[in-house]
């Protein structure tokens, strides 16, 4: 399973988890998208195990996304609830970088070594598997993406809850 990046250049590279991912070889740099599943938190359908394919991040601007993300709709999929660990956007729901979206999806397919991998690079990526485990855990379970979406209400629940 290959790991593709879009860079939109519209971040600091320095803190570019996707440019890092690329420079150590760990991610392959696109122009043109491949057939693949693009990580999209604005489609309508949730990546799940039966989504076991190439997969593209698209690395933008969170304050850009929606005009990109609303832009490839098409095999195109929305991890479920996850929360943040990178400095940036630390405890935010949802808000992951390009790195916690490309683990997160192949710990949800049961690729958990190469997930801790690429996580391995950052000081701070572990804390994303300790964070999220037992959300992870439990989506890697699931067979569908009506699963994945059963799930993530059973989580969204518990922390509305508090």
């Amino acid at each position: 399973m290959k790991l593709y990046i879009y860079h939109m250049k519209q971040c600091d590279p320095k803190k570019c988890t996707g440019l890092k991912l690329i420079r150590l070889k760990l991610a392959i740099p696109v122009r043109k998208i491949p057939r693949c599943t693009i990580l999209n938190p604005l489609s309508e359908k949730a990546f799940s195990p039966e989504d076991k394919r190439d997969i593209l991040a698209l690395d933008c601007s969170w304050e850009r996304s929606r005009e990109i993300f609303l832009k490839y709709r098409e095999n195109s999929r929305a991890l479920p609830y996850l929360i943040a660990a990178n400095p940036v956007n630390y405890g935010k729901p949802t808000k992951l970088s390009t790195v916690e979206a490309l683990a997160a999806a192949l710990y949800i397919l049961n690729e958990k070594e190469k997930a801790l991998n690429i996580l391995s690079k950052f000081s701070w990526g572990r804390v994303f598997i300790d964070l999220n485990y037992e959300m992870l855990e439990e989506y890697s379970k699931a067979g569908n993406s009506r699963e994945i979406v059963e799930i993530q209400k059973k989580f969204i629940g518990d922390i509305d809850e508090i």
